[in-house]
């Protein structure tokens, strides 16, 4: 299927972007900043600048078979003042409006058959220990107007013969973000514990779960309406605390009093104190099967390591066995890496780069002068090669380098994960800037590699402004 995406480089537009894609679907990001995505989503996606609040051209449907609305802004990070509330309401019901009156206007012949819509559990409000499904009336508050609106606009596609979904989206749990990034910090430090009483309920899904339901929402022909993205295994808030806990390996014995949120977050504090025990009944029903059903295994999975990991992607216009030669040169390090790190490749032993090759730098990271010593741990001429930090400012730094040919050309893949030094606690202080400082480098070295092998913006662009993939 030929799939547009809003809100392709969000937390779980990103990881679905991939999937999809790894599943032989061809995708088209619509973002507010083409320049953010191309660093961002995999180099086969296609990209389409889109103004959320501004009318939809129906030519740039034409031939797509459905339609994954994840645009919207986030409900946390900031307090819900009048302004922020508007904000909110606005990039959920505005653009769903705006996508369901594009599909009005067009012939039902190139209308995309499907429109699957992300809401969220919000909708039931505060409900106690009430057991919640598909069927359970809307609550009361401003997310369950919020997500009644949202739905009702979806919904509106049904009648010009679209199929709809809208997947009510829980606590979703996974790396480098999302609830669980903001949560980490002070469990890492042993400051965790449960949120007032802690009997209040929370249903929460696994990332990969999700995005794996958005796949399932969009392949499955016969399905419609709305399915809850939690995991069947909701569990009370004191429940969560000590699973996240054990985890970590850190003490949960401080718990945050509830008047404690609403003095520092006001009526933002509603998503950290609401109870809501959902079941995916309707997810069940229609032949899902979650990979992380409970909490404790989902957690483990995200936490083993400590981890951090990022994903860069980029197609240059030649061969791999074009390309390989200059990333097979250390020395060509110095043409890709930005100059606020003053980096300077030292000595590389052999010179003749191959599996077992040490190669020693220096470096200026943060005012910080560094030397670093890594070791090519695996070499595939033409295919991929791997090194790892033997000496330097990570505790880990893992680094694979992978080439693709796609398109009489060549898909430039690196996959990084490393760790921060000192632990929690240096993890806590430095690991938002080192993320920072990661993604600038390759940032950097995306256009780099752009201009070196003859391509500005590193894809070829079609006549109606859509940066093309392979897939596109």
């Amino acid at each position: 299927m030929k799939i547009v995406v809003t809100g392709a480089t969000g937390f779980v537009g990103t990881p679905l972007v991939r999937a999809l894609i790894a599943r032989g679907h061809e995708v088209v990001a619509w973002t507010r900043d083409v320049s953010r995505a191309r660093l961002q989503l995999p180099a086969q996606c296609a990209l389409q600048s889109w103004d959320a609040h501004a009318p939809n051209d129906p030519a740039k449907l034409r031939g797509i078979d459905a339609i994954i609305h994840l645009a919207g802004e986030s409900v946390a990070g900031s307090r819900w003042t009048a302004a922020r509330k508007k904000e909110i309401l606005a990039s959920r019901v505005d653009s769903s409006r705006s996508l369901v009156d594009t599909l009005r206007v067009m012939a039902a012949s190139d209308r995309p058959r499907a429109l699957i819509s992300a809401s969220a559990i919000g909708f039931y409000g505060d409900r106690g220990d009430e057991v919640l499904t598909e069927r359970s009336a809307a609550g009361e508050g401003f997310l369950a107007d919020v997500c009644r609106a949202w739905e009702s606009e979806v919904a509106r596609a049904g009648a010009l013969g679209v199929r709809t979904v809208a997947v009510r989206v829980g606590v979703v749990l996974g790396r480098d973000g999302g609830a669980l990034g903001a949560m980490l910090p002070p469990f890492r430090l042993g400051g965790g514990g449960r949120i007032g009483s802690g009997r209040q309920w929370l249903s929460w899904i696994h990332l990969e779960d999700l995005v794996g339901l958005f796949v399932h929402a969009v392949e499955s022909a016969q399905l419609s309406g709305v399915v809850n993205g939690v995991a069947p295994g909701a569990v009370t808030n004191a429940r969560f605390t000590k699973e996240l806990g054990r985890a970590l390996g850190r003490p949960t014995i401080l718990p945050v009093p509830k008047l404690a949120l609403r003095l520092l977050l006001g009526e933002m504090s509603a998503i950290l104190v609401a109870s809501q025990r959902v079941s995916p009944e309707r997810t069940l029903a229609s032949g899902f099967a979650f990979r992380w059903p409970e909490l404790g295994p989902a957690l483990e999975s995200l936490l083993a390591d400590g981890a951090h990991e990022l994903t860069f992607e980029q197609w240059v216009p030649r061969t791999p066995d074009e390309v390989f030669p200059f990333f097979a040169d250390a020395r060509n390090l110095e043409k890709i890496t930005p100059d606020f790190l003053r980096f300077n490749v030292l000595k590389v032993t052999p010179e003749t780069v191959g599996e077992g090759t040490t190669i020693d730098y220096k470096l200026v990271l943060r005012g910080i002068p560094l030397r670093w010593r890594s070791v090519i741990e695996e070499w595939v001429p033409g295919k991929k090669f791997v090194d790892r930090q033997l000496k330097g400012p990570y505790s880990l730094w893992h680094h694979t380098h992978e080439f693709e040919p796609a398109d009489g050309g060549t898909i430039l893949r690196d996959r990084v994960r490393f760790t921060v030094p000192i632990g929690a606690l240096g993890d806590v202080v430095a690991g938002g800037f080192v993320m920072s400082d990661v993604r600038k480098i390759f940032a950097y070295r995306h256009e780099r590699i752009a201009e070196i092998f003859g391509t500005a913006s590193g894809r070829p662009s079609g006549n109606d402004g859509t940066e093309h993939g392979r897939a596109a």
